[in-house]
């Protein structure tokens, strides 16, 4: 059995081709999956010749099914427990330092969207969870606490649900006769507000559906986070790749690279030019990589996706910045 046979795959990577094309040269390095989930990625670089892939995910469930692709890498891909904000650390306890390749799929992997009980979908009736480490407030507690004017705002902010407050309201009214459990409580209440799906367009629960699955487990901080430490981990030379699936996760990553590549500050003309700090990482196009047509044919999913990479400079990494990557706090911007 080769590494690409082992566990197969019910997750289609998106974007595969070009995120391996992004990691090259990939012979012998040691890289980070820092979002294994079904392990498309993991599979791919050890194929592509990746001397070692230390591979990261905080579900239990994707550690546990990754074990037979790990029995069959021949001791090439380790795979540990935790989240990426900390893969720096967790590829230095696995013994590197350093290394030549990260790479980060942001979006949720068919393998939670799938499983009814996992809570993620409102296509199907499960538990209202949405906890990728399985652990800490589920989507439900969150709806059954948050006052209604938290509520509005975390639809706004996270799900960009032009309907929050309309929304918050209704599920205020109803778990106030009985509290939410299920996903199909919530779709009947964002439905008494909005309607059921029409052909042709997005679902009504979608937003606030998305909004919730971020705020459960800090998707956007766990980000941005997550790129400062990549930025830490990188070798001189080393890649930095990440697939977004909404704006809200692209544009954090696209400022982030605007500002870890910018030279000159700009600004006006008639005050002296600032000095900025040096660029720790060089692009080589400023525009996203998105799916091709034969890819979407087969992979629906790749449809939003949009791929950014940058290499690594030998300037010194620094802090990060969360208000300057745009990322949002419930508490703070209001609708």
């Amino acid at each position: 059995m080769t590494v690409l046979e082992a566990g197969a795959a019910p997750h289609i990577p998106v974007l595969i081709a070009e995120v391996l094309s992004a990691l090259s040269p990939l012979d012998g390095a040691v890289a980070i999956d820092g979002t294994f989930g079904a392990g498309g990625y993991s599979r791919a670089m050890l194929e592509a010749g990746a001397g070692r892939v230390i591979a990261i995910d905080r579900d239990p469930t994707a550690i546990e099914a990754g074990a037979a692709l790990v029995a069959a890498s021949a001791g090439r891909l380790t795979l540990v427990p935790g989240t990426f904000s900390e893969l720096d650390r967790l590829a230095t306890e696995a013994g590197e330092a350093s290394v030549d390749g990260v790479v980060l799929d942001i979006g949720v992997s068919s393998m939670q969207l799938d499983r009814a009980e996992r809570g993620f979908s409102f296509r199907a009736d499960g538990p209202l969870d949405m906890r990728m480490s399985l652990s800490g407030p589920t989507a439900a507690d969150v709806v059954n606490a948050l006052e209604p004017k938290e509520l509005a705002r975390l639809f706004w902010i996270y799900g960009e649900e032009k309907q929050s407050m309309r929304i918050a309201k209704a599920i205020v009214a109803r778990r106030d006769s009985e509290p939410f459990a299920r996903t199909s409580e919530l779709v009947a209440a964002i439905e008494s507000v909005l309607g059921g799906k029409r052909f042709g367009e997005m679902h009504p629960a979608t937003r606030a559906f998305q909004a919730l699955r971020i705020h459960v487990n800090g998707e956007l901080d766990q980000l941005s986070d997550a790129l400062a430490a990549a930025e830490r981990v990188l070798k001189p030379g080393g890649r930095l790749v990440v697939v977004t699936f909404h704006s809200l996760e692209d544009r954090i990553v696209k400022r982030f690279f605007a500002d870890r590549s910018r030279e000159r500050a700009g600004g006006s003309r008639h005050l002296p030019e600032a000095t900025v700090p040096p660029a720790t990482f060089h692009l080589e196009g400023r525009q996203p990589i998105d799916a091709g047509e034969a890819e979407l044919a087969v992979n629906p999913r790749a449809r939003s996706a949009k791929l950014r990479f940058g290499i690594r400079t030998e300037a010194p990494s620094r802090s990060i910045d969360r208000d300057a990557l745009g990322v949002p706090s419930l508490f703070r911007d209001r609708p």
